[in-house]
């Protein structure tokens, strides 16, 4: 099971970056030494930090209209300052992981929310049972360990299994509307 942790800015958070503090330089440190465990343990995939800047663009969609809002974002409380992606057994593993995270920002309050990424099995009912059955590419299918871990194959690679999977979803959703 893939998971996308998200991690929310705290109040004041977003103009903590600057002159680092001593405090700072050790959360950064323990943010490591976790994320050393989770690649030894074979759970994480990828992970980065976000920028609330000028360069960020919120779309807001209305029908067949868009608009585009510049940043940077105010309500902090609700942004997203970072993601991580975990290849975790289940739910419970992951939050197990999550209990463990040191803490992002010593005498604030934050948070984190974990969501589950849709598999290919999970929107079978858009699929024929022959694209259910589809093999997957080479390179996804052997980068996994016995325990469906991902290694350094993952993600497939464009034109695997999971993408075409999700493409003809998305056509087939399109039609439908």
């Amino acid at each position: 099971m893939r998971v996308m942790v998200f991690h929310k800015a705290t109040e004041g958070g977003e103009a903590a970056i600057g002159e680092p503090t001593p405090e700072m330089l050790e959360a950064f440190a323990a943010m490591d030494r976790f994320t050393e465990e989770l690649v030894k343990a074979g759970v994480f995939v990828a992970a980065a930090g976000l920028k609330n800047g000028p360069q960020s663009k919120r779309i807001v969609f209305d029908g067949s209209g868009r608009t585009i809002i510049d940043g940077p974002f105010a309500e902090s409380r609700e942004l997203v300052v970072g993601f991580s992606i975990w290849q975790v057994k289940d739910m419970d593993e992951a939050l197990a992981w999550v209990k463990r995270v040191p803490d992002p920002a010593p005498g604030m309050t934050g948070s984190m929310e974990i969501l589950p990424f849709y598999e290919a099995e999970d929107l079978a009912q858009f699929m024929t049972p022959e694209e259910l059955a589809a093999p997957a590419t080479a390179s996804a299918a052997s980068s996994a360990s016995p325990e469906g871990r991902s290694r350094a194959g993952w993600p497939p690679r464009p034109g695997g299994r999971l993408r075409r999977q999700f493409m003809t979803i998305h056509r087939r959703a399109r039609r439908a509307l």
